[in-house]
């Protein structure tokens, strides 16, 4: 299938690991020009290489998400660049994890700018570019535990419900200037993050963090944690012209683990 990609400029935030890494990865190889960031100057060297193998053109920018000078920054560089953005991804590492006696206010602080206001301040960066072109697509990557609170995710359940009422509402703002807005929902994801959270879970179980992750996977109908391409897939079909009727929607990948009907 084509997705109809070449040519396009895609912007991916956290783009140097895990899930962005992976999407932006996957937009290279559809063709496009991608912008990638991150924090860690050796893992984005990684993954620039790792594009720059596809043939495709590469920006790769350090930046910090949470930062709005940077976000600004990025965009910028990403414009003079490759000339516009089509694609924008919105994916930032997850607040840390805890209950709610465990986090104070310097914890929801950094939350609220690292889940919310990285996708609030790119998406505005980058918006004007979109409106002029007549077409955009803004995927925002999050967590099945908007559907399904997860227990010691405190800030992500928060945070995240935040972020998709204002994906949603942007969805229905824009869809008639040809820019659609939609959400992903990853389950449980072989990434960094996950061996955070895992590692979290068994402290507060007892447990080794092997006999901690044999207890999640068993809960997922699937029986496995999902590879960061099983994600990226998603993203990079919702960046594309075939997901030209698809705006507004939150949509689980996550191996069965979320039981509500809807």
């Amino acid at each position: 299938m084509d997705l109809g990609l070449k040519g396009r400029v895609a912007l991916v935030l956290g783009g140097s690991q895990g899930i962005g890494r992976a999407a932006a990865l996957g937009f290279a190889r559809e063709g496009a020009s991608v912008a990638l960031c991150g924090r860690d100057p050796d893992r984005l060297e990684a993954a620039r290489t790792a594009l720059e193998a596809t043939g495709a053109p590469v920006l790769a920018v350090r930046a910090d998400v949470g930062d709005p000078a940077d976000v600004e920054r990025l965009v910028g560089e990403t414009v003079a660049a490759f000339g516009t953005i089509h694609v924008l991804v919105n994916n930032a590492a997850g607040p840390r994890p805890g209950r709610f006696d465990t986090l104070d206010g310097a914890d929801w602080e950094a939350a609220f700018r690292l889940t919310l206001m990285s996708a609030v301040n790119a998406t505005n960066a980058a918006l004007s570019h979109m409106r002029r072109q007549g077409w955009g697509r803004i995927v925002t990557i999050s967590s099945y535990s908007v559907k399904q609170p997860i227990g010691e995710l405190m800030l992500s359940n928060s945070l995240r419900l935040g972020a998709l009422g204002w994906a949603k509402t942007m969805a229905t703002q824009l869809a008639a200037e040809g820019i659609l807005v939609n959400t992903v929902c990853p389950g449980w994801t072989a990434t960094d993050r996950m061996t955070q959270v895992v590692g979290a879970r068994a402290a507060a179980q007892g447990q080794s963090s092997d006999e901690a992750a044999a207890g999640i996977a068993a809960g997922i109908p699937l029986g496995r944690f999902a590879r960061p391409e099983e994600i990226a897939d998603l993203v990079v079909f919702l960046g594309s012209d075939r997901a030209s009727y698809i705006t507004g929607t939150a949509i689980p990948v996550d191996g069965g683990i979320v039981q509500a009907a809807l």
